[in-house]
């Protein structure tokens, strides 16, 4: 699992600060103390430890997966091992006796309920073993016996050092767990949303392959009599309505073919420059709507950069178009920018703007602002959009109208052809 995978990581790092650090307070306890310390053991014990925390840091770097007995054995060899260094050094009366505790605080932390109470009675065991056998570090007849208050003052010194030592790596720890906590959940949540967004999609495209296939009959009847009527009626008024829904069923049909060659075409990519993409999109939403109007304002410096032009790109662009136009009957505002790195589309419209309570929920499916709406042309936009790592914001225009606004990041190949 990625999390104990995570969790044993941060055991190396433990390790390490371990390590260093009771070095630097053996080299004090015999140096400034005095103390009698059996060094080739305590060397000999820490050089175990450092031997494992070098195999395990060279195990994560395996493609196995950290299982729950893994970490649990590894946090008894850790209980084990201090256990040892604390036998050398005074027992239970070495004032980082808790240091035992550590184990069972990563184990109460990560794994289930059962290790922890495994862990629990090992250091149970190892507290009671250290209270009768251990090494004295400060033997009483010696020519350099301490005091009593001398000898308590040291132990007062050591618990203090212990408990801050103690506070401050179980606060990095917990702190990291939390994150890693955090980090995990929000990928479940987006991994959550993703499913569920994939769920929809494919009920939404069972039902427009249905529909289209349903369609097909009542457009070819349609066309057919519509041809019939026109021959049987020559009446200039009736022959031009006749001539209209002529060409409205025709529309129909050509837009069903062409849903069906996007569906063909849908892996199919054309690298080119965004600047080229889009006049060539508007070209043809102009002649899907003649009516509307717009300015389009290049602020991009230098040369334009290239994108993968699918079909998918340019009907979830075709959708915001559509969008801004339904809204204001006015003119709308179309400014293309980039950098090195990503492409923004920003389209303004000058309609009544974002309702706020509608705010939070468009993108989903279903939910739309206008009234003849489906709900399903933003929600499509933002899939598609996302598919190719960018995103689609919609924000009120401090003067007045709606601004949308696409961020497209460029793929690593065509950042390098981009000057």
């Amino acid at each position: 699992m990625p999390g104990y995978h995570e969790t044993l990581l941060q055991l190396t790092y433990i390790r390490v600060a371990t390590l260093f650090g009771i070095c630097a307070m053996l080299l004090t306890a015999i140096y400034v103390f005095a103390a009698s310390v059996a060094v080739w053991p305590m060397a000999a014990t820490l050089a175990v430890i450092a031997l494992v925390n070098l195999f395990t840091y060279a195990r994560l770097h395996s493609r196995w997966p950290v299982t729950e007995p893994e970490l649990f054995s590894q946090l008894c060899a850790d209980a084990v091992l201090y256990g040892a260094l604390i036998y050398q050094t005074g027992g239970a009366t070495n004032p980082f006796i808790f240091l035992l505790l550590m184990p069972l605080l990563i184990s109460a932390a990560t794994l289930p309920w059962r290790y922890t109470w495994l862990m629990a009675l090992l250091v149970i065991l190892l507290y009671s073993s250290l209270l009768h056998y251990y090494l004295p570090v400060l033997p009483p007849t010696t020519a350099h016996s301490h005091s009593l208050n001398a000898l308590f003052d040291l132990h007062i010194t050591g618990m203090w050092l212990n408990f801050l030592f103690t506070v401050l790596l179980i606060t990095w720890f917990i702190v990291r767990m939390q994150q890693i906590m955090r980090r995990q959940e929000g990928r479940l949540i987006r991994e959550r949303e993703r499913r569920l967004q994939d769920q929809q999609l494919v009920s939404l495209a069972s039902f427009a392959a249905g529909t289209a296939h349903e369609l097909g009959t009542p457009l070819s009847t349609m066309s057919i009599l519509l041809n019939e009527m026109a021959a049987e009626h020559r009446e200039p008024e009736l022959a031009e309505d006749i001539a209209l829904l002529r060409q409205q069923v025709d529309a129909c049909a050509q837009r069903l073919q062409a849903m069906t060659r996007s569906a063909r075409e849908a892996g199919r990519a054309e690298p080119m420059p965004v600047t080229d993409m889009l006049d060539q999109l508007l070209d043809q939403w102009q002649l899907m709507r003649p009516q509307a109007r717009y300015r389009l304002n290049v602020v991009g410096a230098g040369s334009a950069p290239v994108l993968d032009a699918t079909p998918q790109l340019r009907q979830a662009l075709t959708n915001l178009l559509n969008n801004a136009v339904d809204a204001s009957n006015d003119e709308i505002s179309i400014e293309l920018d980039w950098d090195a790195t990503q492409v923004w589309l920003r389209i303004r419209d000058t309609g009544p703007g974002l309702p706020l309570e509608r705010s939070e929920s468009l993108g989903h499916p279903f939910v739309t602002t206008k009234g003849r709406g489906l709900g399903i042309g933003l929600f499509l936009t933002a899939t598609t959009l996302a598919q190719q790592d960018g995103d689609v914001r919609l924000y009120n225009h401090p003067a007045g109208g709606t601004l949308t606004e696409v961020r497209l990041p460029l793929t690593s190949a065509h950042r390098e052809s981009t000057p």
